[in-house]
């Protein structure tokens, strides 16, 4: 066969596909390594546990701050800072979650800075004000903070729409840990783990969709609960019941790991209410200043003071990527906002919905514990995949009146054990999770 001439085109060859840009960047900081590479200020790294962990190793300074009764007390402190850390996305949003051990009479105060892709370098921006029970402090969000471009709300650290569209995200971030105790208390207040997603948040009403992958045909065994069987209990924990759905769908997946609350922190809970420790996981994740149980990375702490058990705040790509989890026994809690009607079977609305995936039918479809079931027997249900994967991913929507809404763009939070299984760590490790 002759060479082709200069006037003849070229052969076509192959390319492969080019696979779209990654979204989210999820640094972990635990061990040894992740806890020396920081600033201390009165901390250490503590060896004798079973893994380093970052602890109150000398008071040095203090800090004023209301107890639980609101009384105006001073509080040893001790404070590490990361060093800066640049994702490999464009972020346009930081979700911060934390694993501590903070014995009574502890607290842990959680702090951000950021620098804009346009030059400034954001103030500390208070996060959390966090301890495990609301003894010694009530533990709260902080107040909504920022500059004219990126700004703290509640339990992420978000560019401002306008600022995004205009090109800015954040090139690198810090994170700050206050770890407090009472005058003269020889507590050791711990910090396990620190996680931060960094996400490229595409503005979006619609996703791609995927194809079913490893966990088809497979589901978890979760204990089905349901919010509404706390209806109108306890209405000073974000209105009772009804609202409960982050705390029930937490409770759900611990049950599934074995973890239940001592006996002694039920003794609150009035005896006739069955599923006391739904009552309990809803004052333990209450966010004291927003006024609901559903802070995402407060969920996260809470779930990580059982005894072995572990969690981060993260955001997923794709429903495929949550498979990789669900396929190797870890279910999910995954946050979701729809109108009636975009989830066929779920038959409400919801302007933010936490709730279990626990599987994936033999076509891909998602099993679901929900807890917006009115009754155990309505808790396990399964959504059609594409609507499934629409109203979790997305991050704009369409209201019933015709106005604009919000979707968490693949929030979820993940819990796995210490005993986990190779295989189970494995799919952490291809979630970045460590």
């Amino acid at each position: 066969m002759p060479d082709p001439s200069p006037a003849d085109p070229a052969p076509p060859t192959a390319t492969a596909p080019t696979a779209p840009a990654p979204t989210v960047a999820l640094h972990v900081r635990n061990g040894a390594g992740g806890w020396d590479d920081g600033a201390h200020e009165g901390t250490a790294t503590a060896r004798g546990g079973p893994r380093p962990v970052l602890v109150l190793d000398r008071p040095s300074g203090t800090l004023r701050r209301p107890d639980a009764r609101g009384e105006d007390r001073s509080w040893e402190s001790a404070r590490w800072t990361s060093p800066p850390h640049r994702p490999a996305v464009p972020a346009t949003e930081l979700l911060v979650s934390w694993n501590a051990d903070l014995p009574r009479g502890c607290w842990l105060r959680v702090e951000v800075r950021a620098t804009r892709s346009d030059g400034p370098r954001t103030p500390w921006l208070p996060l959390a004000d966090w301890a495990a029970t609301d003894e010694d402090i009530a533990p709260a969000s902080a107040p909504p903070d920022g500059d004219d471009a990126v700004a703290v709300d509640t339990d992420t650290l978000a560019v401002r729409a306008a600022s995004a569209a205009a090109g800015v995200w954040v090139t690198d971030w810090q994170v700050r840990l206050t770890l407090c105790r009472r005058p003269g208390a020889t507590a050791a207040p711990a910090v396990r783990r620190l996680a931060v997603a960094a996400s490229d948040v595409p503005v979006r009403a619609a996703v791609p969709p995927s194809r079913p992958g490893p966990a088809t045909g497979v589901a978890t065994a979760v204990p089905p609960l349901s919010q509404y069987a706390h209806e109108g209990r306890y209405p000073h924990y974000n209105g009772g019941g009804a609202a409960w759905c982050s705390p029930t769908s937490l409770r759900m997946v611990l049950a599934a790991h074995g973890r239940y609350p001592a006996r002694a922190a039920l003794a609150w809970v009035d005896p006739a209410h069955d599923d006391p420790d739904v009552c309990h996981t809803a004052r333990r994740t209450f966010d004291h200043r927003w006024g609901g149980c559903g802070n995402w990375p407060f969920n996260a702490a809470h779930a990580a003071t059982y005894p072995g058990m572990n969690a981060v705040v993260t955001r997923l790509e794709s429903l495929t990527a949550a498979e990789t989890v669900v396929a190797a026994g870890l279910p999910l809690i995954t946050s979701q906002s729809f109108e009636e009607g975009e989830l066929p079977g779920a038959g409400y609305a919801t302007a933010g919905h936490l709730l279990v995936v626990s599987g994936f039918t033999a076509d891909g479809d998602v099993v679901a514990d929900d807890p917006a079931g009115r009754g155990r027997a309505a808790v396990r249900r399964v959504y059609p995949r594409r609507d499934f994967e629409t109203v979790w991913l997305r991050t704009r929507r369409r209201r019933a009146d015709g106005s604009e809404g919000s979707g968490s763009g693949g929030v979820c939070y993940v819990l796995w054990p210490e005993e986990a299984d190779p295989r189970q760590l494995g799919a952490l490790g291809r979630l970045g999770i460590g």
